[in-house]
C-alpha cells in the first residue's frame, strides 16, 4: 500500500514515472539469471513450474520438499516425522544426491556428498518467487549433473513498492514459525533493498527430534539503466537438530522388542542421568521411539550464501548474465559412542592397577568445514528464428574433515583432542552451447552440447587415512529434441514433444573409500522422453513417457570396503521407465480438480548381493554372494499419485482436499517384501481465508490438517541382513511419520 505522508512515499512518487518503464525491463533482466538453465515453454522436457502463489499457499514452515510433494513423481520423507528438520525428496525414485538443485542459477548441492540439505536454509520458500522442477536429465545444469531431476529456485524477486509481511505459524508438536519480510520498493537512483528474518522450531513427532532453525536474507539491487542491473544476495542459515537418524527398529515398531531391552539395558545408566526427563526407552510410544538418550546428541551447522549477479542487455538484443558466488559451511554433529577402541582414536588405553582397558564409552564431534566459490555466466542471442545460449560455470570446493573426542568414560583425554584432520579439493568446470530453432509457426528444434570437467582430490578418510584417491573426469553430455504445436490459438493449445539426453556423473566421496584396488566408475544415463499437452479455458492434460537407461549406476549391494564399511557398487545395466499423467479440470470458477499419476518400472537387470555371514558361535565367515536379475531398484515405487480438489465458495476463502498415494518401496535392491515400506495413502485438508478489508493491511489465515485420517505409515527406512548358520536374519529400521496434526498461520501484509 502507499503511505501518502511519509518521506519514503514522497520519494516514491517522484521516482515512479522514472521507474515505470524500468519495471518490465527489470523483470526481463532478472529472468536471465535462471532462464539459461531452465526449460522454456517449448523445451522438449518434462517440467513443472510453481509460481509465487503456488508456493505461498503450500508454505506453512515445513522444509522445501513438502512444498514440492504434490508435483509429479515426487515422494518426501522426514526424520522427525513432521516435515521440519531433516527431510528428503525423491523424484522418479531418484534420491537427493542425483537431483541437481540451484539457487538463482548457482549450484547448491554439496560438492562431495552431492546431496542437498534443505535444513541448512530454513524457510527459503518464503522468499522464493518461482520454482521449476525438471524430471529426467533436463536442460543445462550448473554443478553436479542432474541424474534424475533438477530443482531450480529463484529467490531474487523484490518489491516494487515499500511494504512488509509478518507471518506467524503454530501447530502440533510445539511447531512454531516466525517470518518477517520487508522491502523498500524503488528508491531514488534505481536502488531497492529487501530483507527476511525467519525462525522455525519444532519438538518433532519422534522423541528427541527437536529442531531449532534460523535464517536471514538480504537483497540489494541497483537498476543502473534500463539495460543493466546489479543484484547482491546474502543469505545465512543455522540449524540445531536433535538426531533421529537411526529410525525405529522393526521389533520395537511391531511390539516385539524383548531382545532390544536386553541389548540396551547395560548402556542406560550414564545416559539416563544426562536427561532431566529420565526417558524410559521401553514404555514410550513405539512409533516415537528414539534410542539416542545422550543430552547433546545433536547436529549443528551454519551455511552462508553470497551471490552477486550482473545482468545486461546489449543494443543488438544480446543478454548477458554473470554471477560470482561464495558458500561457506561449517558445523558438526555430536554423539555418544559405546565401547569404542582406544586404538581407533590414537588414544592410550586406560590402566587401573593390573587391568588395561582396550575400550571406553566416549563423546565425539565430527566436523565439516568447507569453502565453495566460483562463477556462472551465460550469453543469449535471439535471431529471427533461432535463439543461442552460450554458458557455463567454474567452481572450486575446499573441504576439511576433522573430529574431536570431547569426553571419555575411562582414562583421560586432552581438551578438544583431535584424532583426524583431513582435507579435500574439487574443481568443476562446465560449458554448454544451447540452441532453439523455429521452423514455421509450429515446429521448434532443440539442441545442446555440454562439456564438464571434474578434478577431485581426497587426502584420506576418517576410517582409512592412508587412502588418498584422486579422480579426473571429462564428461560430454549432448541433448536434442523437438516440439510441435498441433494447435496454437487464444482458446486452445496442443503440443507434442520428444527428446533424448545424455548425463554422466562422478561418484560421491563415500564411494571412493571402497579401496585402492576397487575404485568406482562414473555413472552414465541416457534419457528418452516424449509427451503431449492439451490446454483450454477449462481443461489441462499432459502425458509424458520416459525411458532412463543407466550404465554403471552405483547402488547398495551389501559389499564391504577395505575398512569394513558398506559401499555402493557399480551395476552394469539398470533402468527406469514409466508414464506420467497430469490433469486439471475447472467445470466452473469455484471448483477445480487436479492431479497426477506416475506408473513406472524401475529395475536392475542383474547384480550380486553380498551378505554377511556367521557360524553358530557368531564367528564371522566370508561374505556370501547371491545373484539376482530383474529386481526393483530401492525406494522406487511403481505408483505415485496426487489429487487435489479446490473449492472457493465465496470471495477470499479457498479449501483444498489433498490426496497422496505411494506404492510399495523396497529398502534394498533385492525386491524382497520382507525388507520394504508398505504402501500408504494420505489425505490433507488445507484452508485459506483473506479478510475482505478495503483499507489497511491485508490479513490472511491458513490452516493445514495433515494426515487427516490418522494413517500410520513409514516413509523411509534401511535394512541390514545377516546369515546365521544358514538362516537369513533381517534387521529393518523405519522412520514413522506423524498421525493427524495441524499447522495454523496468520499473515499480515502492510
Amino acid at each position: 500500500m502507499r503511505f501518502r505522508l511519509s518521506p519514503l512515499s514522497a520519494a516514491l512518487l517522484l521516482t515512479t514515472s522514472a521507474h515505470a518503464q524500468l519495471t518490465d525491463t527489470t523483470q526481463n533482466l532478472r529472468d536471465v539469471e535462471v532462464r539459461a538453465i531452465r526449460a522454456g515453454s517449448n523445451a522438449p522436457f518434462a517440467k513443472t513450474n510453481l509460481r509465487d502463489s503456488d508456493i505461498r499457499k503450500a508454505n506453512l514452515g515445513q522444509d522445501l520438499p513438502y512444498i514440492l510433494q504434490l508435483t509429479p513423481s515426487a515422494v518426501v520423507n522426514s526424520d522427525a516425522g513432521t516435515g521440519v528438520g531433516y527431510t528428503g525428496l525423491r523424484i522418479r525414485g531418484t534420491d537427493g544426491t542425483r537431483i541437481n538443485v540451484t539457487l538463482n542459477g548457482v549450484p547448491v548441492n554439496d560438492a562431495e556428498s552431492q546431496g542437498t540439505f534443505f535444513v541448512n536454509f530454513a524457510d527459503v520458500a518464503s522468499s522464493t518467487g518461482s520454482i521449476q522442477i525438471q524430471r529426467g536429465v533436463g536442460t543445462s545444469t550448473n554443478g553436479p549433473g542432474a541424474f534424475g531431476a533438477t530443482v531450480s529456485l529463484d529467490n531474487l524477486a523484490q518489491r516494487d513498492t515499500a511494504g512488509a509481511d509478518i507471518t506467524v505459524t503454530g501447530g502440533s508438536f510445539n511447531t512454531q514459525r516466525y517470518t518477517v519480510k520487508a522491502g523498500t520498493g524503488w528508491l531514488p537512483g534505481g536502488f531497492r533493498v529487501d530483507a527476511r528474518l525467519s525462525k522455525i522450531a519444532s519438538d518433532g513427532f519422534i522423541d528427541r527430534s527437536a529442531s531449532n532453525l534460523k535464517a536471514a536474507q538480504l537483497i540489494g539491487s541497483w537498476q543502473a539503466s534500463p539495460r543493466t542491473s546489479l543484484r547482491a544476495l546474502v543469505m545465512t542459515g543455522t540449524e540445531k537438530t536433535e538426531q533421529a537418524w537411526n529410525g525405529v527398529p522393526e521389533e520395537k515398531l511391531r511390539g516385539t522388542d524383548s531382545a532390544l531391552q536386553a541389548q540396551y539395558a547395560a548402556n542406560l545408566g550414564y545416559l539416563y542421568n544426562t536427561r532431566a526427563d529420565s526417558v524410559n526407552l521401553f514404555t514410550a510410544d513405539p512409533r516415537r521411539y528414539n534410542a539416542f538418550l545422550y543430552g547433546n546428541q545433536t547436529d549443528n551447522y551454519q551455511q552462508d550464501y553470497y551471490q552477486l549477479h550482473l545482468n545486461h542487455q546489449f543494443r543488438n538484443g544480446m543478454r548477458l548474465h554473470a554471477a560470482g558466488f561464495y558458500t561457506r559451511g561449517r558445523g558438526y554433529y555430536e554423539e555418544y559412542k559405546y565401547g569404542e577402541k582406544y586404538s581407533s582414536y590414537g588414544l592410550t588405553p586406560a590402566v587401573y592397577g593390573t587391568d588395561t582397558l582396550t575400550r571406553t564409552d566416549l563423546v565425539r564431534q565430527l566436523w565439516l568445514d568447507n569453502h565453495y566459490y566460483g562463477g556462472v555466466a551465460s550469453l543469449t542471442q535471439t535471431f529471427r528464428n533461432t535463439t543461442l545460449t552460450l554458458g557455463g560455470s567454474a567452481s572450486q570446493y575446499l573441504g576439511r574433515h576433522y573430529g574431536f573426542v570431547k569426553w571419555a568414560a575411562n582414562g583421560s583425554v586432552a581438551a578438544d583432542y583431535r584424532w583426524y584432520n583431513l582435507d579435500s579439493r574439487k574443481t568443476d568446470l562446465n560449458s554448454y552451447l544451447k540452441a532453439e530453432h523455429r521452423i514455421g509457426s509450429s515446429l521448434s528444434l532443440f539442441g545442446e552440447l555440454q562439456l564438464r570437467y571434474v578434478d577431485y582430490v581426497m587426502n584420506g578418510f576418517r576410517k582409512n587415512p592412508e587412502l588418498k584417491p584422486g579422480a579426473n573426469y571429462l564428461f560430454f553430455n549432448p541433448k536434442a529434441g523437438l516440439s510441435y504445436a498441433l494447435q496454437q490459438t487464444a482458446r486452445q493449445q496442443q503440443r507434442v514433444y520428444a527428446s533424448i539426453a545424455v548425463a554422466r556423473k562422478e561418484p560421491n566421496r563415500d564411494d571412493f573409500e571402497a579401496g585402492a584396488t576397487s575404485q568406482p566408475k562414473a555413472e552414465q544415463l541416457v534419457d528418452v522422453e516424449g509427451g503431449y499437452t492439451f490446454r483450454n479455458a477449462q481443461v489441462s492434460v499432459g502425458i509424458n513417457g520416459y525411458y532412463m537407461q543407466y550404465r554403471d549406476q552405483l547402488v547398495v549391494t551389501g559389499k564391504i570396503n577395505d575398512v569394513g564399511a558398506y559401499t555402493r557398487t557399480n551395476v552394469p545395466n539398470s533402468f527406469r521407465r514409466g508414464v506420467e499423467l497430469e490433469a486439471a479440470y475447472q467445470p466452473f470458477r469455484k471448483l477445480t480438480l487436479s492431479g497426477n499419476l506416475t506408473l513406472s518400472q524401475n529395475k536392475i537387470e542383474s547384480f550380486t548381493e553380498y551378505l554377511d555371514a556367521v557360524d553358530a558361535d557368531y564367528n564371522y565367515l566370508p561374505q556370501q554372494e547371491i545373484q539376482y536379475s530383474n529386481t526393483d531398484l530401492a525406494f522406487s515405487p511403481s505408483v505415485v499419485s496426487a489429487l487435489m480438489v479446490t473449492v472457493a465458495p465465496f470471495k477470499g476463502f479457498e479449501a483444498d482436499l489433498i490426496g497422496k498415494y505411494v506404492s510399495r518401496q523396497y529398502l534394498d535392491n533385492t525386491g524382497a517384501e520382507a525388507r520394504s515400506l508398505n504402501p500408504y495413502e494420505l489425505f490433507d485438508l488445507r484452508l485459506r481465508y483473506a479478510l475482505p478489508l478495503r483499507r489497511g493491511p491485508k490479513v490472511a489465515f491458513s490452516l493445514l490438517v495433515a494426515n487427516l485420517l490418522n494413517k500410520k505409515y513409514e516413509a523411509n527406512g534401511y535394512t541390514y541382513s545377516l546369515d546365521v548358520a544358514g538362516t537369513r536374519n533381517n534387521s529393518n529400521f523405519y522412520f514413522p511419520q506423524a498421525g493427524t496434526h495441524f499447522l495454523g498461520g496468520l499473515t499480515i501484509r502492510f
